[in-house]
C-alpha cells in the first residue's frame, strides 16, 4: 500500500500535512488556520480542503462547526495506516514503529505460519517459492525488499482467510522501513530461514511452521536492534521486534 506519497500535487501536500502533525509540530488540539496555511503553502482553499477530508480519514484533524478544524489526539489517529507509520519514521519514531510492528507480527504471523500448513493449496506453494527465487536472485535493497514482501503476502494469504490476507496493508509500510534498514548494513542471506518455513507448510506440520517462523522473527529482531544501535542495551533490544 503506497499511500498518497508521490500522487502529484495532492499527494505532496497531504505528505506535507500529515507529517507536520505527527511531527508535533502541528500540535495536537490546534486549531488549523486554514487561510493562514493555505498562504504559506501557496496552495488553494480547495486543494487545502481536499487534503483536510484525506487527513480527516486517518484520524488526524477534525473540522467542527464554531471550533474549525482542529488536530486530533493521537488516541484517534489510525496508527495502521501507511502514511502514519511513514510519516512516524521520517519524524524520528522509527524505533517504535519497529518495536510495535514486532510485537503484532510476533503474535499473528508464527499464527499464521501454522494456518498456512493446514490450509496451503499448490498455488500457495508456488507463489512461495517464486518469492524464495526472487530473493535469491535480488540486487540491491529494493529488489530485497520487494521480494520479502512478496513473500510475507503469499504466506498471509496461504491462510485462505481473507482478514488476515489484507493484514499486508498495515504489514507491508512497516516492513518496508525494517527490511530497507537491514538490508542496507546487512550481507546475510535471508533465504534459508524463510526457506525452513516453506518447507514446514509444505509438509503440512503446523508446529514446525510456526517455530520456524518465530526463529526467523527472532533473528530479524536482533538485526533491527544491531542497525538501531542497540547492542549495548539489552532491555531495548528486547523490545525492538520485527
Amino acid at each position: 500500500m503506497s499511500g498518497y506519497s508521490g500522487r502529484g500535487v495532492h499527494g505532496q501536500l497531504v505528505a506535507a500535512l500529515g507529517a507536520r502533525i505527527v511531527s508535533g509540530e502541528l500540535g495536537r488540539g490546534d486549531v488549523i488556520d486554514l487561510a493562514a496555511l493555505g498562504r504559506d503553502l501557496d496552495v488553494s482553499m480547495t486543494a487545502l480542503r481536499e487534503a483536510m477530508k484525506v487527513l480527516a480519514a486517518k484520524g488526524l484533524v477534525e473540522a467542527r462547526q464554531k471550533r474549525g478544524t482542529y488536530v486530533r489526539d493521537r488516541e484517534h489517529w489510525n496508527l495502521l495506516d501507511s502514511d502514519v507509520i511513514r510519516w512516524r519514521s521520517e519524524a524520528g519514531d522509527t524505533a517504535a514503529v519497529l518495536r510495535d510492528l514486532a510485537e503484532v507480527r510476533s503474535v499473528v504471523e508464527p499464527a499464521v505460519a501454522s494456518m498456512a500448513a493446514r490450509r496451503r493449496d499448490e498455488h500457495d506453494l508456488a507463489e512461495l517459492d517464486a518469492a524464495l527465487e526472487d530473493m535469491r536472485g535480488a540486487v540491491g535493497a529494493a529488489a530485497q525488499v520487494a521480494a520479502d514482501l512478496r513473500w510475507h503476502r503469499a504466506m498471509l494469504r496461504a491462510t485462505h482467510n481473507e482478514m488476515l490476507a489484507r493484514m499486508d496493508v498495515f504489514i507491508e509500510p512497516a516492513l518496508r522501513l525494517r527490511d530497507a534498514l537491514v538490508h542496507e548494513s546487512s550481507s546475510d542471506d535471508p533465504v534459508p530461514s524463510h526457506a525452513v518455513v516453506v518447507e514446514a507448510v509444505r509438509g503440512q506440520d503446523p508446529a514446525a511452521a510456526a517455530a520456524a517462523m518465530s526463529s526467523l522473527l527472532e533473528k530479524a529482531a536482533q538485526d533491527a536492534a544491531g542497525v538501531l544501535g542497540d547492542s549495548g542495551d539489552a532491555e531495548e533490544k528486547e523490545t525492538v521486534r520485527e
